[in-house]
């Protein structure tokens, strides 16, 4: 994570509190705990080896870059046997020696990589962009091969995005906080991290986020793209009353910004309901799904993996409703079975977003099955009763 513990109790600082060592940066909540660490932590040995890799924080995203690499060579290796990389041609990297991922939605030979070379092809496309200055939205543009396969177009997905986080955090975490590709880098190592489902590491680093851009005055649109991935996790660590309140005022306050037929209010409304069902709110849930699933499908199209996602939330408030009724629930069926055929063609069998739709369809059949079945024994009681022969 971000360096915003204390080094020797792990006490939170945030970004701005507490005491840094004069060597090499590493950070504490005073000076006693600073002093124990030298003498029993053994920060007397590390101190001059931090300072040369150029201080606490790059030192961090150095260890943990290569750990996440580590990671995610060995999930993808059943996958990548006999493959080459698409970029260098080599099985293994020549400097690093690394293996190979895959982490998107290619199929056969194609999208093999090592994530060295993923690194370097996306630092090199923003050097560029940045050195020509072609403006936001070509820099916005290019970032996207931080986290998209140039092939499929479809976003690195688990430990293949968490080892991407790392490298574009330790490939700018040394430019000065203010720095654009510095911040942009911070959201990347976030929603990997959380990618990988390493939830409780992904907290600090957004809650870090958040109160950076906010103190460096960054535009609302920005601020609000923050408090809604922070919202996410928050979610998936079970804090789930400061989640529904987040989400709620990300899309009140992106509508009124930017309207209904945008892809961020889509993406907040999605959100939204998703968080609506899990709380059991399922009439709200509805309501705001019926709302704006059509402005996604006309928008963003039926492949979009965010419409692909308010299909399958609207399957899943029929479905978990116990007040649904049959035809709903053949609904939610029907739904998901035509979701999940359009998800596989796009995305893949593999791609967590299927496995999501899949697992929810078996859900859905299972629950119509059981209300069925009931529904057909009322039936033969009935038939039997006298005087309904």
């Amino acid at each position: 994570m971000l360096l915003v513990q204390c080094a020797a109790c792990a006490a939170p600082l945030g970004l701005i509190r507490g005491k840094k060592c004069g060597r090499c940066s590493t950070r504490y909540c005073g000076p006693a705990c600073q002093e124990q660490h030298w003498k029993e932590g053994g920060h007397d040995k590390l101190c001059k080896k931090i300072k040369r890799a150029g201080g606490a924080e790059q030192y961090n995203a150095n260890q943990k870059y290569t750990a996440a690499v580590t990671v995610a060579v060995e999930k993808c290796a059943d996958d990548t046997k006999g493959q080459t990389c698409y970029i260098c041609t080599q099985a293994l990297h020549w400097k690093t020696k690394e293996g190979l991922v895959r982490g998107c939605a290619c199929r056969g030979t194609a999208g093999f990589a090592h994530v060295s070379c993923l690194a370097e092809q996306a630092k090199i496309l923003l050097a560029e962009a940045m050195e020509n200055r072609l403006g936001d939205d070509t820099i916005n543009q290019k970032w996207q091969r931080w986290h998209t396969c140039s092939l499929c177009e479809q976003d690195y997905h688990s430990v293949v995005r968490c080892a991407l986080g790392w490298a574009g955090w330790k490939t700018y975490v040394g430019r000065p906080e203010r720095d654009q590709l510095r911040c942009m880098a911070m959201n990347l190592l976030g929603n990997g991290i959380s990618e990988a489902g390493n939830h409780e590491d992904a907290l600090p680093v957004k809650v870090a986020e958040l109160a950076m851009k906010q103190r460096l005055g960054w535009p609302e649109k920005n601020i609000l793209d923050v408090q809604c991935n922070l919202a996410n996790i928050y979610d998936l660590v079970g804090r789930g009353e400061e989640a529904l309140e987040i989400y709620q005022y990300v899309y009140s306050r992106t509508l009124e910004l930017l309207g209904e037929a945008n892809e961020s209010t889509v993406l907040a409304a999605s959100n939204y309901a998703d968080h609506l069902i899990n709380l059991g709110r399922f009439e709200e849930a509805k309501a705001l799904l019926s709302k704006m699933m059509p402005v996604a499908q006309r928008l963003l199209g039926e492949s979009n993996d965010v419409t692909l996602m308010m299909r399958t939330l609207s399957a899943k408030a029929l479905y978990q409703d116990e007040s649904s009724t049959l035809d709903e629930l053949r609904k939610s069926v029907g739904t998901l079975e035509d979701t999940t055929r359009t998800a596989r063609l796009v995305l893949g069998g593999t791609h967590p977003l299927v496995v999501n739709i899949e697992a929810c369809l078996q859900f859905s059949r299972a629950k119509l099955g059981a209300r069925d079945g009931v529904n057909s024994i009322c039936a033969a009681v009935e038939a039997m009763v006298p005087g309904h022969a």
